[in-house]
């Protein structure tokens, strides 16, 4: 079709002649609204953006000799990392003459990822990079929260209806909180 033809039919129909692909032979053109496209485009962009998730790398630093008590709480700092969905690296860091007894920090990786399995997994093995042994655990694929609401709480604590303490309206409030709180 001639350009003149197409240009007519367009202004006909109240509508925009758009080059699709100028590379081929003949250019293709099609008849749209080009504003209500373009506004069609940001809206999907903006929704694409929307669920993105941002993967954030927190790091956990030990040593090759670390107290049980110490292991402990640091093991609890990775499973929360875990359970909010981030990404952790665990650094041992060695010092000293520790540097030559690297299996020690290996072998505490291997132990911190077997507690912590059921959460994560090993991303990236174990390395050795100058002084300090790394290692990234990942999160599983997260499952989809899912609110509770009063009266289930009531029949699964085994209350009757009617009984109530308090407790429900402080675990909606902070659900509702914990929840509502996602553009941070």
């Amino acid at each position: 079709m001639r350009i003149e033809d197409a240009l007519r039919l367009a202004a006909e129909s109240d509508l925009d002649l758009v080059e699709v692909a100028p590379m081929a032979r003949p250019p293709v053109c099609k008849l749209m609204d080009y504003g209500k496209f373009k506004y069609e485009a940001a809206q999907k962009a903006r929704e694409a953006r929307r669920n993105q998730t941002l993967t954030v790398m927190k790091e956990m630093k030990l040593r090759p000799k670390i107290d049980p008590h110490d292991y402990q709480t640091k093991k609890g700092h990775v499973e929360r990392f875990l359970r909010a969905g981030d990404k952790v690296r665990v650094t041992i860091m060695f010092r000293g003459r520790e540097q030559s007894r690297p299996e020690l920090g290996f072998r505490l990786l291997q132990r911190l990822a077997e507690d912590v399995a059921e959460l994560g997994f090993v991303e990236a093995s174990p390395k050795q990079d100058g002084r300090n042994m790394i290692m990234v655990m990942a999160p599983h694929k997260k499952k989809v929260a899912r609110i509770v609401t009063g009266r289930e709480d009531d029949r699964e604590d085994g209350r009757e209806d009617g009984q109530e303490d308090g407790r429900d309206e402080a675990l909606a409030d902070s659900t509702v909180g914990a929840i509502g709180d996602d553009s941070a």
